[in-house]
Formats: C-alpha cells, sequence, structure tokens
C-alpha cells in the first residue's frame, strides 16, 4: 500500500507531452501592409503510434502556404506578426530535421541522378545521424524502391515525368523521417490518373512514418479523400474558418474511392460549405 504524502509535501500533476504544432493567435502582416492571416489557432496532439493527416483549403491567396512556410521555419516568412507558433512545445526560430516541405514545384538538383537526390538530406546529416556513405547510398535506394522509383535510381531529373519527380522528393524528405511533413500544392501540376496515384503512394507511406502532415491543395476531393480532418481557410487575410472532422477513411484506391456515390456526395456537401465560406458566411468548427 503507497505511504501517504507528508504534511506540507508538494505534490506535482504530471504534465502532458507538448503538442506536436500549435498555434496560439498566429498572424502575419508582410511589410506592405498586406494581411495574411489572421488569428490562427490550433493544437495537433502528439498520438503515440500514429500520425494526423490536416487538409488545407481555401480561396487563392488566403494564407494556406504562408501557414506552411512559418511551421517549416523560412527566414523569408518568420517570425510571426501576432502570436505564438510552437513545434514540440517550442517557438519556431528557422527550420529543422524534424520539420520536411515537399513543394508544388519539381525540385530534384538536376545535377544528381535519382539515388543521389533521394539520399541528400541523409547525406547532408550524415554526420548527426552515424552513417557512413554506404549507409547512405543503401537507404536512398530502399527509398526508391518505396515511392516504386527502382530501377530508376540512375536517371536524372530531366529523363523523369513530373510524378516520378514528385515521387522522389518525397521519398527525399520521408528519408529524414521528418515528424511533420508539409506539403504545398505537390499534386497540382500532375494529370489526373498520375495524382490518383500520388494520392494512393501518400497513404501508403504516411500510414508507415506516422508523421503529422499539413497537406495544401485546391481539389476538395483530394482533401476530403486524405484528410483525417480539413480546415477550410476564410479569403484574405485567412483564418481557419471551419475544421471539418467526419471524413471518410482512404480505404480503397483513391480512383475507386472518389467514384462512389457516398464520396461524391460528401465532397458536394464541403463544397456548399466551401462556397459559403468563401462569399463571407459565418465560420465555425465542427
Amino acid at each position: 500500500m503507497a505511504e501517504p504524502a507528508a504534511p506540507g509535501a508538494e505534490t506535482t500533476t504530471p504534465q502532458p507531452p507538448p503538442c506536436v504544432v500549435e498555434a496560439r493567435g498566429v498572424g502575419k502582416t508582410w511589410p506592405d501592409g498586406n494581411v495574411a492571416l489572421h488569428d490562427i489557432t490550433f493544437r495537433i496532439e502528439d498520438l503515440p503510434g500514429q500520425g494526423e493527416l490536416i487538409t488545407l483549403v481555401g480561396p487563392s491567396g488566403c494564407g494556406k502556404s504562408t501557414l506552411l512556410n512559418l511551421i517549416a521555419g523560412f527566414d523569408t516568412h518568420l517570425p510571426p506578426t501576432t502570436g505564438e507558433l510552437l513545434v514540440f512545445g517550442e517557438p519556431v526560430t528557422g527550420p529543422g530535421r524534424d520539420r520536411g516541405m515537399i513543394f508544388q514545384k519539381y525540385s530534384s538538383y538536376p545535377h544528381l541522378r535519382v539515388w543521389q537526390n533521394i539520399g541528400f538530406g541523409l547525406n547532408l546529416h550524415r554526420r548527426q545521424l552515424g552513417l557512413s556513405a554506404a549507409d547512405v547510398r543503401e537507404q536512398a535506394h530502399a527509398w526508391a524502391k518505396r515511392v516504386h522509383m527502382d530501377g530508376s535510381e540512375q536517371k536524372y531529373p530531366h529523363e523523369l515525368s513530373g510524378g516520378m519527380q514528385q515521387r522522389v522528393a518525397i521519398a527525399r524528405t520521408l528519408a529524414l523521417r521528418p515528424r511533420i511533413i508539409l506539403m504545398d500544392e505537390p499534386f497540382s501540376a500532375l494529370d489526373e490518373p498520375t495524382r490518383y496515384e500520388m494520392q494512393d503512394l501518400i497513404v501508403e507511406l504516411w500510414n508507415e512514418v506516422e508523421a503529422t502532415v499539413f497537406f495544401v491543395t485546391h481539389s476538395l476531393a483530394e482533401a476530403v479523400y486524405l484528410g483525417d480532418r480539413m480546415w477550410i481557410f476564410s479569403p484574405s487575410p485567412g483564418t481557419i474558418a471551419k475544421q471539418i472532422t467526419d471524413l471518410p477513411l482512404p480505404t480503397e484506391p483513391a480512383v475507386v474511392m472518389q467514384t462512389r456515390p457516398a464520396f461524391e456526395e460528401r465532397v458536394r456537401a464541403v463544397g456548399e460549405v466551401f462556397m459559403h465560406l468563401a462569399h463571407g458566411g459565418e465560420r465555425s468548427d465542427g
């Protein structure tokens, strides 16, 4: 039986682990006076053994990419003009290996082969990770296989299709196993069949790496299919006008599930909310 605490002894309450990402009233105003973000507030809890994928949609210019760049810690965007932005309980002051960014534009180094592009981050942090050059090459080839690029490891970026180049970018980011993955319209330049393939790849790999993913897209169907929750941003200055959590799980390939009548009806309902908010409708959570 436990001994009772001595009179006057202090008792401590275990503190919950810090959030993966937390924003407290974050705003961003550019030097020219343009307000990009206003009162962004959210908490992304650290869920042991799993991650969360948050999709962000909203009118063009509403600050979605600005928020991702702030979380990434790019000096072109830091610091927030107002509020606090925390990653694992610490203010964001710059980039970190715990965060990886995948852009809309293809970002491979043209003079490097596929395996060298995939291993670029590993090689950059090789000493901190305790890796040899042989280890980097081995892991790069392993990640090429995971993104279905095996057989193309020796090719250069100019020899690849757009979808293949984005597979390389995804592999390069995930090879470092970041806890936070920031994806800024990564599939917007791809044709429809390739876009479906890439959505399936994200579902497959995200389940493996158990990261928190922020995914900006202009496709409501993509946002509904991929998201555990969806944030709909208001017109500029952007804020999270609506959070939607009752989204269907991606239990079938994208090309199959996204043509199901029930899925199309869910996208239509989300589209009505989106249009209402885009024209100045009432903001809410739910």
